[in-house]
């Protein structure tokens, strides 16, 4: 993690300061607080994935979480593998992204599975019984929220939920949190952000009173949809729902099929790097050489950061019985591709005059054609592998720098061994 960390920190700099104000301006728009969240020097790297199996549903799941380059952690997540006081098969995931800080993140986290359980009952009726369950759960839980929240604070969050029953499985979110399902190797459903411009989002803040300027609400908020937010929610004789800013999430009943693979959750910050073909790609990728789904997370949000990330981020990964499966080909593939990419930096390593920065070695192995990089991912997917084989040859090679060369410039033998070692 920590090599992986300077390669961001010499990776991403200068972009990083050129894109800082416009992002900054975008993150307070977001957030409609005392001003955006500060950047830090160097990002936070470090993740604790998880993950659970229930083995007879063959259900299985992953999560991780990483702070990014913001100042804070706002993200916050919930997976429940089973449900209280409902049968065999229904199981409960959901993502929150704060703004204005973590309160209601936290809140929903905590609570929203809850609230869902009291709103469904103990019979539910599949699938609009469901749905209308789910409508009710968030707003309940945005109510219940009210009734705690400091008066006059800012702060909301944003939510996409995952009610997976033994036949449908139930999408609800509000805001720009995103999930996307793949089916039989391709994306089958993907949910849409709420925005201010979107058709309806903007009729019903039209109609309690408000404006959209700069595509935010009253010129603030750039999302339409969220948990909290209570300061768009004070029109008079409009219910919940109807306000400036709605708690109420839009919800997909989907029908399960034998291709169902997997549904990925994330916070916005996943989907400012990739989209939702790529991460498609990427995990399918990730699935076939028999990773764990938790440590596929954790991978993929450091594939997002070498992207260029600049948000928290959170990912759930749910696997289904039809997930791609381990291939001893594609395994074969991949630990060839990590040894040439090792060969390569060593190769780089070693023709250098000069010790070589791990920035000047990831950027030119990005300049050049390499075969079988990860689908969706490319390079970046494998920002960790370059680092940890840069690391590996510079504490090797310490000494050899400064005199494990000879005159014509050519590695010693010290040096070249060095680079073997690598390989093994």
């Amino acid at each position: 993690m920590a090599a992986l960390a300077r390669l961001l920190e010499r990776l991403l700099w200068p972009a990083r300061k050129e894109e800082e104000a416009e992002e900054e301006e975008e993150e307070a728009g977001r957030r409609a607080v005392d001003g955006p969240q500060p950047l830090l020097a160097t990002p936070r790297c470090v993740q604790r994935p998880h993950g659970g199996v229930a083995a007879s549903r063959g259900l299985r799941f992953g999560a991780s979480a990483a702070q990014g380059w913001r100042a804070r952690m706002e993200d916050a997540h919930c997976a429940w593998l089973e449900l209280p006081g409902l049968p065999a098969g229904w199981a409960f995931f959901a993502v929150l992204d704060g703004h204005g800080g973590a309160r209601a993140a936290r809140f929903g986290a905590r609570h929203l599975p809850g609230h869902v359980l009291e709103a469904l009952g103990p019979d539910p009726c599949e699938p609009e019984g469901v749905r209308g369950a789910l409508r009710r759960a968030f707003l309940s839980a945005d109510e219940r929220l009210r009734a705690l929240w400091p008066r006059g604070e800012p702060g909301g969050s944003t939510a996409v939920a995952l009610l997976v029953s033994p036949h449908f499985l139930y999408l609800a979110h509000c805001g720009d949190s995103r999930a996307v399902l793949s089916r039989a190797g391709a994306v089958a459903f993907s949910t849409e952000d709420h925005r201010p411009l979107r058709p309806r989002e903007r009729e019903r803040i039209q109609d309690a009173g408000g404006t959209i300027c700069r595509r935010r609400v009253e010129g603030s908020l750039a999302v339409s949809r969220a948990l909290g937010d209570f300061a768009y929610k004070e029109a008079p004789g409009r219910p919940p729902e109807l306000q400036l800013v709605s708690a109420e999430p839009e919800v997909a009943a989907l029908a399960r099929r034998a291709e169902d693979e997997f549904m990925l959750l994330a916070s916005d910050g996943v989907w400012d790097a990739m989209s939702g073909a790529a991460l498609v790609g990427l995990v399918a990728s990730r699935l076939r050489l028999g990773l764990a789904p938790e440590l596929l997370c954790a991978q993929l949000l450091d594939t997002c950061l070498c992207k260029g990330s600049l948000d928290n981020m959170t990912c759930i990964l749910v696997c289904f019985a039809g997930a791609p499966r381990p291939c001893e080909e594609a395994i074969r593939r991949e630990l060839a591709l990590d040894a040439a990419l090792g060969r390569k930096v060593a190769e780089l390593c070693a023709s250098a005059q000069e010790p070589p920065s791990l920035n000047t070695v990831f950027r030119t192995l990005a300049s050049e054609d390499i075969p079988h990089l990860p689908p969706g991912g490319g390079l970046d997917c494998k920002a960790t592998v370059i680092a940890e084989a840069y690391s590996h040859l510079c504490q090797a090679s310490e000494v050899c720098w400064e005199k494990g060369q000879d005159v014509a410039g050519k590695p010693s033998s010290t040096h070249l061994n060095s680079a073997l070692d690598l390989e093994a």
